[in-house]
């Protein structure tokens, strides 16, 4: 007996007939959970700040009131090199997006202004926030959320101690930088020192760092006295320390204070030795000060920004348009970009807030040319470089 091909091919293709609903359906069903998937994966890398060309970082910076120039010179210094490697086809072809917003250089509207750019804008890690009190406002928020907090212009021993693995400094510690202050002040023999603070973490902080320094020389400070930050009413201080008849004061506090606590007083005939650390806003100051500048010291945590010999100085005056635009706190925006910008490369094409934090936690040493950073998995603390400086004539610097 034959065999009934028509029949087995009509039944087969019957068969097959009932079958194919089915496969549509199991592959529709797997295109779909595949969309699914991707959708949650860009959703992700979104929520990151990063997509296919763009990486968004946030700042929170005084970019109004008593301190603006800080803010202002810390971003301005920062965007040069990000817009340097943006017009050379960005980090593994992502271009960076920098989002400022202003705090005034006040700790409630920097809390307000991290949850926004970690909730809202959705950075991939924080940048360049200025100055002590705003970056402690800050600190549990974006630990919890585990953001990398990067390059902040601030030496509190606040971000150092204890460690913490999201947050990266590139700048010397105050300790730091009072320690060369005193040691240098001892070794021309002066020993009666008192010292003018901002009345909040910042001040307090270098408070510390001189208490710490004279401790260590078996000394004590003569005086103290304190301003408000983000005022200018130094009267009580000046009447505190002038009566002390200080050889030298070492200042805990911004430019505009400064300049106010400077002037008055050389008006009330005390004439110490005046001494600040880099928080100040060395340009801001002299140009506070005017022709009362000259001979006020400060100490540095980046190499002379005039010094053209030093490899990154030449790098950053270049993209700086010339000598006359450079300073201290924009060269610090500009060495923080660019140890920014090495931990995003070395991240990969991977990018995320872990991949970043991985990077730079074993970055090794960095050298930029005349500054290096070195960061490890247990010490995030890039720098102790330390320079002193004192303005000259004209509103000019000297080394």
């Amino acid at each position: 007996m034959k065999p009934n091909f028509k029949s087995c091919i009509k039944r087969n293709r019957s068969n097959d007939l009932a079958v194919v609903p089915n496969v549509i359906f199991e592959i529709m069903a797997a295109v779909v959970a595949l969309a699914i998937m991707s959708s949650i994966f860009v959703s992700t890398v979104h929520a990151q700040g990063v997509t296919e060309d763009t990486i968004t970082i946030g700042q929170s910076a005084a970019l109004s009131g008593p301190a603006a120039e800080l803010g202002r010179e810390m971003k301005i210094g920062a965007e040069v090199y990000f817009n340097y490697i943006n017009q050379n086809g960005g980090v593994n072809g992502r271009k960076i997006k920098l989002i400022s917003i202003d705090d005034g250089y006040e700790p409630e509207r920097a809390k307000a202004n991290t949850i926004k750019l970690i909730t809202e804008d959705k950075v991939l890690a924080l940048f360049g926030y200025v100055g002590t009190p705003t970056s402690n406002a800050s600190l549990s928020i974006f630990t919890e959320a585990k953001v990398p907090f990067i390059g902040a212009f601030t030496g509190a021993q606040s971000l150092r101690d204890p460690f913490n693995r999201y947050v990266f400094n590139v700048r010397a510690s105050y300790f730091d930088e009072t320690e060369e202050i005193v040691g240098h002040l001892v070794r021309q023999g002066v020993k009666q020192i008192a010292v003018f603070y901002q009345n909040d973490a910042y001040g307090n902080a270098g408070l510390a760092g001189m208490e710490r320094a004279m401790k260590k020389r078996n000394m004590e400070i003569i005086a103290t006295a304190t301003v408000e930050r983000n005022s200018v009413d130094v009267a009580a201080a000046v009447k505190t320390l002038s009566k002390t008849n200080p050889a030298a004061v070492v200042m805990i506090s911004a430019y505009k204070s400064c300049g106010a606590f400077i002037k008055e007083m050389k008006k009330a005939n005390s004439f110490p030795q005046f001494w600040n650390v880099s928080f100040v806003g060395s340009k801001a100051l002299a140009n506070e000060l005017g022709d009362e500048g000259r001979g006020v010291q400060i100490s540095q945590v980046v190499p002379f920004p005039w010094e053209i010999g030093i490899p990154v100085v030449r790098d950053y005056q270049k993209k700086m348009g010339g000598e006359e635009n450079a300073s201290f706190t924009s060269f610090e925006g500009y060495i923080a970009a660019r140890v920014l910008v090495e931990g995003l490369k070395k991240a990969g094409k991977n990018l995320s807030r872990e991949s970043l934090r991985d990077s730079l936690s074993n970055l090794g040493t960095l050298d930029l040319g005349g500054f290096k950073v070195t960061y490890s998995p247990t010490n995030h603390n890039g720098s102790s470089y330390v320079d002193l400086t004192i303005i000259s004539k004209n509103k000019k610097f000297k080394h």
